[in-house]
């Protein structure tokens, strides 16, 4: 097989080529690129391999282009980015990193390789999988020829994951490969052979020598997956799932006492990130969220198990447990060396307010309840929606749609809601700062009673969110705690504008 006429079409293989040419050295596309390449998929990523100094050869291709090299000589690689213009089928920028032909060898206790230089065949051997250690000639004489002596073309064809060598030695060497095969069965609906499946159940104790960042990165690529439950059920499958993420595992199972049963949480949560990651409507989801709205999926029941109580008369109830799942996900983010920044408080977010969304299908919808889940939810309420519908896992077809339909009516309500009042970006009129200069107070439980009392009555639509309307409240519940106050309505005004002048300067 030859993609000459392919790699034609762009001008930096037929500069590669020369620049090696110049240089006396042989060069290859190996890796990735030839892989996606083959299956028509999308790929910005070009990997060389060459028989020499990978380094000199980008400089080389690097003053042609007149693009910067980065080098990275303690790996003894190093990387380029052709600008647009520099590809004839006008697309976005290529990454191409250029490494020499390399052989490694291993210690049990590291995943770190002892590297030697070596040849085309060597290098294809350290490969992790066949359809990975495909490569494709940039020499003169069998310029676009591929090259594929574990019959990588084969697996492909046949939509299997299968190492080069014996898959024991591949995943001793390198255990992250575990990690990587499933991540490749996932994103691309493959079977891993059964031999290679074989060796990580044997050997999935050696991840523990992999670092927690490169095994959560491997775990975000398989929830990005088209349908991350095949991922997940393999990592469980394989008894990788208990050593990376014992939390999800211990929502497996079913308990029945008294005839009265419950769902297997595990493979509900699994449905629900499927159910997010299939839904056909995605405009109103940041696709920066994407994969941090998959985590709300995996995270929204994790602490059933720990809230399962069963109740002789309505059987088995988890009161709770979407605040106790809130409050664990930034532990289970700091375990896992995922950011403990906004992303972490959206996923705790959605886990917290999971419920409510469905709670209001369930009952008489009053404006201070759609109020509530508007100010409470503000800019992630989309998001909300959207985990709220994928929690709808009924095997029922007609209750599913039932749910639907209700969520479609709560939907409409808190739309016409938000146009009305502007909800999303509210703030009661009434701060702990007025508050405590109304009575000349210090900061106190009082003044937060005070200001959640304020909020609750404006939720409930009881009191106008202005100052005019919400300052007698303000003073009556002052009142009642013993305060008096020390500003009148138009000096607090005063105040307010004179803050503001500050602020403005």
């Amino acid at each position: 097989m030859n993609f000459s006429d392919t790699l034609h079409k762009n001008p930096v293989f037929d500069i590669i080529a020369r620049e090696a040419g110049n240089l006396g050295v042989q060069a290859y596309v190996i890796g990735g690129f030839v892989r996606d390449l083959i299956l028509q998929r999308p790929s910005k990523d070009i990997d060389v391999v060459c028989i020499g100094s990978g380094i000199a050869l980008a400089e080389a291709v690097g003053k042609t282009l007149r693009t910067k090299v980065s080098v990275f000589p303690n790996f003894g690689t190093a990387m380029l980015r052709t600008a647009p213009d520099q590809n004839r089928d006008g697309g976005a920028d290529w990454e191409v990193e250029f490494v020499g032909a390399r052989k490694e060898s291993y210690r049990s206790e590291s995943r770190k390789p002892i590297v030697e230089d070596g040849t085309l065949e060597d290098d294809q051997n350290r490969r992790d999988f066949t359809i990975n250690a495909m490569g494709i000639s940039l020499n003169p004489n069998n310029f676009g020829e591929l090259i594929d002596p574990f019959d990588g073309l084969k697996d492909l064809k046949r939509k299997v994951i299968r190492t080069p060598l014996d898959p024991d030695i591949t995943f001793s060497d390198d255990p992250l490969r575990m990690m990587r095969a499933i991540r490749f069965a996932a994103q691309l609906n493959f079977d891993i052979e059964p031999d290679t499946f074989d060796a990580i159940v044997r050997m999935n104790e050696r991840i523990s020598i992999v670092s927690r960042e490169r095994v959560t990165d491997e775990l975000n690529k398989i929830v990005l997956a088209p349908t991350p439950s095949y991922g997940f059920k393999l990592l469980y499958h394989a008894g990788l799932l208990d050593r990376i993420f014992p939390e999800l595992i211990a929502l497996k199972g079913v308990e029945t006492i008294e005839g009265k049963g419950h769902k297997d949480n595990f493979y509900h949560t699994l449905q629900v990130l499927d159910n997010i990651a299939n839904r056909t409507d995605r405009s109103q989801i940041l696709s920066d969220n994407e994969l941090w709205l998959r985590w709300s999926a995996l995270l929204h029941d994790i602490a059933k198990p720990a809230t399962k109580r069963f109740d002789p008369k309505v059987g088995w109830t988890f009161h709770g447990h979407e605040d106790l799942g809130a409050r664990w996900v930034p532990g289970i983010f700091r375990t896992m060396k995922l950011p403990l920044n906004e992303h972490m408080r959206y996923v705790q977010k959605l886990v917290r307010l999971h419920l409510r969304p469905i709670a209001l299908t369930k009952e008489q919808i009053t404006d201070s309840a759609l109020r509530r889940l508007l100010v409470d939810a503000g800019d992630d309420l989309d998001g909300l929606m959207a985990l709220c519908r994928a929690d709808i896992t009924s095997k029922n077809y007609e209750k599913v749609q039932k749910h639907l339909r209700n969520f479609d009516k709560v939907e409409r309500k808190l739309h016409d809601l938000e146009e009305r009042d502007k909800l999303r970006s509210f703030q009661p009129v009434i701060t702990g700062e007025l508050i405590m200069e109304t009575f000349n107070l210090p900061p106190s439980k009082e003044v937060g009673e005070i200001k959640t009392i304020i909020r609750e009555a404006i939720l409930d639509g009881v009191v106008p969110n202005n100052l005019e309307s919400a300052f007698p409240l303000l003073i009556e519940e002052g009142r009642k705690r013993g305060f008096t106050a020390v500003k009148t309505l138009s000096e607090l005004k005063l105040s307010i504008v004179s803050t503001e002048d500050d602020k403005s300067v």
